[in-house]
C-alpha cells in the first residue's frame, strides 16, 4: 500500500559533499524548512566541493541510479510532486535522470520538473561537452521551470548573449521548445556592482518578464546556483507561481546568506573554507525572507506552449 504523505513530496538528484555546501546540501535544508519532504540522490559524494587542493569521492553511474530508483518504485514511494536536477556529470546518467521523469510523470502527471542544468560558468564548461546537446534536446522540453546562468543559457540555445534585448530572444527559444518558466539565476548585464537576474514566464497567450538587480558581493561563492533553483522551486510552489515575488524571496534569502558568510570572515583572506555558506545559522532569513530589491515585472503577447 502506498504511503500518505501531508506535504509536497520532491525527488532531489544532484551532488553531494561530506563538509560544506554544494548540491543537495545546498538545497535539501532550505527545502525542509520550508515544509517540503525532500528525498534526494547524490549523483557524486565527494568529501569537499572542487574549489579545495584535495578532492576524492564518489560517483554514481546510471546503473546505480536505476537500481535506488527501482526500489523507490517497488515501495510504492514514487509518487512526486517536483524533480529537482543539479549536477549530472554523464551522458548517460542524465539519460537515465530523463527516464526517471519518464516514469514519475506517469504516476503523476502534474508533476513539476525544476531543472538546473549545471555545465558551467564565465565561459569554461565543467562538464563533458556531450551533455549540451542532451540538455538541450531531451531535457528542456520537458522542464517546467529553468534556471541557467548566463554562460549555460547560451549553450542551450546556441547564441550568444551581451544585453537584454538578446536574452530575452534566447529565452524565447527555451520557451519556444516547451519550457514554461526559465529563470536566468545569474548574469554580467547589470551595472558596475550591480548583478542582474531575470525570468520569463508563460501564462497563457502572454508572456510575464521580470528582471531583478542587487548588489554583487566581492568574493565566489559556491553552491549558491543550487540553492537558488530550490528556493525558486519553493516560493513558486506557495506562492502559486507568482514568479515576481518568488524570484523576490529566493535572492532576498541568498543575499542575506552571503552577507552573514562574509561578516563572519571579516578581513581574513578568502579561502573555500571559510566562503561555505553559513546556511544553518540563517534558517530565519529561509523561512521570512526580508526583501530589499524588487523586481520590475512586464507582459507582452507570446505563443502559448503546446
Amino acid at each position: 500500500m502506498a504511503a500518505n504523505f501531508d506535504s509536497p513530496r520532491i525527488l532531489s538528484i544532484q551532488s553531494h559533499v561530506v563538509h560544506g555546501y554544494v548540491g543537495n546540501k545546498s538545497a535539501v535544508f532550505p527545502l525542509q524548512l520550508l515544509g517540503f519532504e525532500v528525498d534526494f540522490i547524490n549523483s557524486v559524494q565527494l568529501c569537499t566541493h572542487t574549489q579545495y587542493k584535495k578532492v576524492t569521492g564518489q560517483i554514481l553511474n546510471e546503473t546505480d541510479l536505476a537500481a535506488l530508483f527501482q526500489g523507490i518504485k517497488e515501495n510504492e514511494l514514487d509518487n512526486y510532486d517536483y524533480l529537482l536536477t543539479g549536477y549530472v556529470g554523464s551522458p548517460s546518467f542524465l539519460k537515465e535522470i530523463a527516464a526517471v521523469y519518464s516514469h514519475l510523470k506517469l504516476v503523476n502527471p502534474n508533476i513539476t520538473f525544476v531543472c538546473d542544468p549545471v555545465m558551467g560558468d564565465n565561459g569554461s564548461l565543467y562538464v563533458p561537452k556531450e551533455l549540451v546537446p542532451l540538455y538541450r534536446d531531451n531535457i528542456v522540453p520537458h522542464a517546467d521551470i529553468l534556471t541557467p546562468n548566463q554562460f549555460e543559457l547560451e549553450l542551450l540555445t546556441d547564441m550568444k548573449v551581451n544585453n537584454l534585448e538578446e536574452t530575452w530572444k534566447a529565452i524565447d527559444v527555451l520557451h519556444a521548445k516547451g519550457c514554461k518558466t526559465v529563470v536566468v539565476s545569474s548574469s554580467e548585464l547589470g551595472e558596475k556592482g550591480h548583478s542582474l537576474a531575470l525570468a520569463s514566464t508563460i501564462l497563457g497567450n502572454s508572456c510575464q518578464r521580470i528582471t531583478i538587480t542587487f548588489k554583487k558581493k566581492e568574493a565566489i561563492f559556491v553552491g549558491t546556483g543550487d540553492m537558488f533553483a530550490a528556493l525558486i522551486l519553493a516560493w513558486m510552489h506557495k506562492t502559486k507561481d507568482n514568479l515576481k515575488i518568488s524570484l523576490e524571496n529566493t535572492i532576498a534569502t541568498l543575499q542575506a546568506i552571503l552577507e552573514r558568510t562574509l561578516l563572519s570572515i571579516g578581513d581574513t583572506s578568502h579561502t573555500p573554507a571559510n566562503l561555505e555558506l553559513k546556511l544553518i545559522q540563517s534558517k530565519k532569513e529561509i523561512e521570512e525572507p526580508k526583501v530589499i530589491f524588487s523586481a520590475n515585472c512586464t507582459t507582452r503577447s507570446c505563443s502559448p506552449l503546446e
